[in-house]
């Protein structure tokens, strides 16, 4: 036991007081005679013995009571058990990621989650707030209060090893109380750590009904003279009962609507829009999370792709035959008369059969290749091993071994790689497989996309998220392969020559790091700006030529349709969206807060923290002890003879 006050404990030494007034002014007794004191002489003998113990008793009593009241004003307590934490700093860790948009029984969870925060947090407590996007520092509720209400959500994820990371940074001598709230929707354990010298409290709200359905994917699933099939995407979370309803916008008008059913757990539906420029959305109607019910993309009308092949003219014709007029700026040259000037026009260029490639010929493909152009490298029976590593060595991930003469049948195609993401309805698994008499070996980590019977890659390839390098593993030229009289020549090709940028969907996803190459031309001072109707932004530039080449990072914040343009000239329509990583409400990880103390609201919180940190009081109890005694000494005043 302690005292807040403990030079009053020093008055007892004032109890003697009373003790001496008791020894030294007993009552003496004189003798009195009577004329018959036989009769007197028991009662006189009673009469002192009961005064006697009703002296002692007052005087016990008085001691106590006078002791009582001494210590209750020294206000005596004992320590609490979390004492030495009370100058913690309280540290709130909030998830505003968009899983938090899931309805609870009281609505959005970040929405209560708000409102729980500013009706029970005292006033007078000061702590730091800290979102997935935000933070604010050594704060009170009312000075964030419109922070709060006008909280946003976030594509950013929930990390709170790293948000916690920000508070200790800041100020790291003094002890934290931290308070988690999270729905702990796709949220891996290991982000969970570092916590282990502060005192830690979860609370994590639950969602009524985690079904979800999520717009996936948009891309062109058909190219017709006229018009595209644009083929959505679509992924549910859970059962989901009854049709949901999808519509399609082109701005702000509605082109067309349709309903989808699901029996599994992906489905799609198809729209027909227009041949030219397209920059809109595509929507769905659900009683969930909001952020991944739309999938805003752009459809570039058009260009004619630039396609070069190198290589003699016979070996040539099928590309002349695939490459048409219409779609393609084909162009076929021997290597010897190669204009190298004109190989950074080109969108894609096909070294056919080349026995030996010149290292002028490497450093150009090198860069053109950076830049973002497409890059095929079929081999000839006489290429020599070392000329063909040199080239593929400069893109890195694939290396060629010596060719054998053996037949081999292609057997297996990568139906989810981008060059064949578009061409197939369904996997297939019995066709007419393609053969070639001889192959070399590729090895590395190139991505397979046509493989042998053995699992070795017939086609393999490389990608820098700008532009793509497609090795062969043999000749294609009749005498070697049938290749060339398979379903799989026209799509292959077709695929390889197109240029993104210039056909197909612009669909960004905001925090993938993506780049964009813009055929364009930038002055000494100028720059390119990303708009919309709401916010602008310039992204990170580089200038490749007559391309620059435009890196967004983690921006915009806002998912949407946007322009870029250079001054006030347009240049492309480009789109943002989310990435759909919170989408599925039932990948929740509640254990990764195992080691926390558990909570349902932040008013539990304080009311724990203050019971842990505030000292037991006892001078009540003293006070009480003091009435009682003095009852007690009015009880012995009037009963006691």
């Amino acid at each position: 036991m302690q005292f807040k006050h403990p030079d009053i404990i020093y008055f007892l030494f004032l109890l003697i007081i009373p003790v001496l007034v008791h020894l030294f002014q007993l009552r003496r007794f004189k003798k009195q005679y009577f004329t018959n004191v036989r009769f007197l002489k028991e009662l006189n003998m009673q009469t002192r013995k009961s005064s006697v113990i009703k002296k002692w008793l007052l005087l016990t009593t008085r001691l106590l009571l006078l002791a009582a009241l001494i210590i209750a004003f020294a206000q005596p307590f004992f320590k609490a058990k979390d004492d030495d934490k009370r100058s913690n700093e309280l540290v709130v860790l909030l998830d505003n990621s968009f899983s938090m948009q899931a309805k609870g029984n009281r609505g959005e969870l970040l929405k209560r989650a708000v409102q729980d925060l500013l009706e029970n947090t005292p006033e007078n407590q000061q702590f730091s707030l800290i979102t997935n996007n935000g933070a604010w520092w050594d704060t009170d509720i009312k000075s964030v209060q419109k922070d709060l209400q006008n909280l946003q959500y976030t594509d950013v994820a929930f990390r709170p090893d790293f948000m916690f990371t920000k508070a200790r940074t800041k100020n790291p001598v003094v002890g934290k109380d931290v308070v988690v709230i999270s729905d702990a929707v796709n949220l891996d354990a290991k982000y969970v750590s570092g916590f282990e010298n502060a005192t830690t409290y979860a609370i994590t709200p639950e969602a009524e009904n985690v079904r979800n359905v999520a717009v996936d994917s948009v891309y062109i699933s058909q190219v017709m003279d006229n018009f595209y099939e644009v083929k959505v995407n679509l992924k549910a979370y859970g059962d989901v009962e009854g049709d949901i309803p999808v519509a399609l916008y082109n701005g702000k008008s509605l082109l067309a609507k349709t309903l989808v059913k699901f029996d599994a757990e992906k489905n799609s539906t198809a729209f027909t829009i227009p041949k030219k420029d397209f920059n809109g959305y595509v929507t769905l109607t659900d009683n969930s999370l909001a952020y991944d019910n739309t999938y805003y993309f752009s459809i570039s009308k058009p260009q004619k792709s630039n396609v070069l092949a190198v290589g003699s003219a016979d070996k040539n014709n099928f590309l002349g035959r695939i490459y048409t007029a219409d779609e393609f700026n084909f162009t076929s040259t021997p290597l010897n008369t190669l204009d190298y000037n004109s190989l950074e026009k080109q969108d894609a260029i096909i070294l056919n059969e080349l026995e030996d490639i010149p290292q002028s010929l490497v450093t150009t493909l090198k860069d053109f290749y950076a830049k973002g152009g497409n890059v095929v490298v079929i081999p000839a029976v006489n290429s020599s091993v070392q000329s063909l590593n040199n080239l593929v060595s400069v893109f890195g991930g694939v290396q060629y071994k010596a060719y054998a003469k053996a037949e081999k049948q292609i057997t297996k195609i990568a139906f989810n790689h981008p060059l064949y993401q578009t061409v197939f309805e369904k996997k297939i698994e019995n066709f007419q497989y393609p053969q070639v008499i001889g192959s070399f070996t590729l090895s590395g980590n190139a991505v397979p996309v046509l493989s042998y019977a053995d699992q070795s890659p017939f086609l393999a390839a490389v990608t820098n998220k700008l532009g793509n390098v497609y090795v062969f593993a043999a000749p294609i030229n009749k005498p070697a392969s049938n290749f060339q009289n398979s379903p799989l020549i026209v799509p292959t090709f077709y695929n390889m020559g197109q240029n993104s940028g210039k056909t197909g969907v612009s669909a960004i996803t905001i925090g993938a790091n993506q780049s964009l190459l813009i055929d364009t031309v930038l002055g000494k001072d100028e720059v390119v700006t990303v708009k919309n109707g709401t916010s602008d932004f310039v992204p990170a530039q580089q200038l490749l030529s007559n391309k620059v080449k435009l890196s967004f990072g983690s921006y915009p914040e806002t998912a949407g349709n946007y322009t870029v343009y250079k001054g006030n000239e347009k240049l492309k329509d480009i789109s943002f969206n989310y990435p759909r990583t919170e989408s599925d409400l039932t990948n929740k990880n509640t254990g990764a807060f195992s080691g926390f103390t558990k909570a349902d609201s932040i008013a539990t919180v304080f009311n724990d923290i203050t019971s842990s940190r505030t000292a037991s009081e006892l001078w009540k109890w003293f006070v009480m002890a003091t009435l009682l005694l003095l009852i007690a000494e009015l009880l012995i005043q009037k009963f006691v003879k």
